[in-house]
């Protein structure tokens, strides 16, 4: 039974907590937060042993095996670093860093420590953007062309009540590393884009300020526009991101949905829909060659995903494998991510390398 540690009891961890439940293998074995009223509450919930009083008191704990990491971006590579220097394997919560340089300090701390480690980031498991991968390389819709994705924020009544001090830390450029929607949010779509196509080799974004809440001074970096051309063959990617606060999209996690299709020389894929819904389509369709395949039984629940991404992780653990996605490719995700808020703020084209941005 492997002893899995929540580091931060925010409100993903509730998303995170389905894949340990009535798992066989795992097992939520203690909770810190510095809100230790609100990691007493969710241990209660969850069936935890331990509350912590602090970070260092839960990894000096010899039974803990595994620690989530669900804390603010800028806390990710200095708590990374410890974990991993307690011996304890990582899961650590998207985006990998606030910056390339502390990237390499964590791959720097994991690979000498010698544990298993991986970015958590639960869209590469949802059932159809799996399944429109394994298309993809099935030929399905002969030589991939195009990544076009559309997001849109609106309204719903059943989304989640999400606490003022969870978006607070969002909005505050040293915790969240600047840019809501497209550095934080949108990490998950470029970890996507990589995820199907391939590696980035340049990208040129362009973002406006929308006030969340009139008169409060929170705003995100929306809309936003954003083309890359990837590093194999003649595919390029796009993202258009609009909030649209009259937009009644169907949901009970956050009021925001996804549209993603991926053309080919001889085929267009479709997945209709992710975190919630806006049309009464299947979750996945191709046309190809004149017919077009409806996919109605495709799971489609986002909360698949997460349960899907911590089996995985189980899996690299008890098997000696390696999950789905390396330190390598969150760390790809993160210099595109990092090119994106670099061409917004420049205005010009950004291009990724090995080893930095903007050459």
């Amino acid at each position: 039974m492997i002893n899995v540690l929540f580091a931060g009891c925010g409100r993903i961890s509730d998303l995170h907590a389905r894949g340990y439940r009535d798992n066989k293998r795992a097992r939520i074995y203690g909770l810190y937060d510095p809100d230790q009223e609100k990691a007493e509450k969710k241990a209660a919930l969850w069936g935890a042993e331990k509350v912590f009083s602090s970070y260092f008191e839960a990894l000096s704990d010899p039974a803990i095996d595994l620690v989530e990491i669900l804390t603010p971006h800028n806390l990710h590579c200095t708590m990374a670093g410890e974990a991993a220097r307690a011996g304890k394997h990582i899961s650590l919560q998207k985006p990998m860093a606030l910056t390339m340089e502390e990237a390499d300090q964590i791959i720097e701390a994991v690979g000498k420590a010698g544990v298993n480690f991986r970015v958590y980031e639960n869209f590469v498991y949802y059932p159809p953007y799996v399944k429109a991968l394994e298309l993809i390389k099935s030929g399905a819709i002969g030589e991939p062309l195009s990544f076009n994705l559309r997001v849109r924020c609106g309204y719903s009544p059943g989304a989640w009540d999400i606490p003022l001090e969870a978006w607070q830390w969002r909005f505050n450029p040293e915790s969240g590393g600047g840019c809501p929607i497209m550095f934080d949010h949108n990490y998950h779509n470029f970890s996507l884009a990589i995820y199907l196509l391939g590696k980035v080799e340049k990208v040129v974004a362009w973002t406006e300020e929308t006030e969340i809440i009139e008169g409060s001074g929170m705003t995100v970096d929306v809309p936003a526009s954003v083309m890359w051309k990837y590093e194999q063959g003649k595919a390029i990617g796009m993202m258009d991101v609009v909030m649209a606060p009259e937009l009644l999209i169907d949901s009970c996690h956050y009021a925001d949905e996804s549209r993603l299709e991926i053309t080919g020389s001889s085929g267009i894929i479709f997945v209709n829909r992710c975190t919630g819904r806006l049309q009464n389509r299947p979750p996945l369709e191709i046309y190809s060659r004149g017919i077009t395949t409806a996919y109605e039984n495709i799971d489609c629940s986002w909360e698949s995903s997460f349960v899907l991404a911590t089996e995985d992780f189980i899996d690299a653990l008890t098997e000696g494998g390696k999950p789905r996605l390396s330190a390598l490719d969150a760390k790809n995700a993160l210099q595109l991510s990092l090119a994106v808020k670099q061409s917004a703020a420049s205005g010009v084209t950004v291009f990724l390398s090995a080893d930095k941005l903007g050459e």
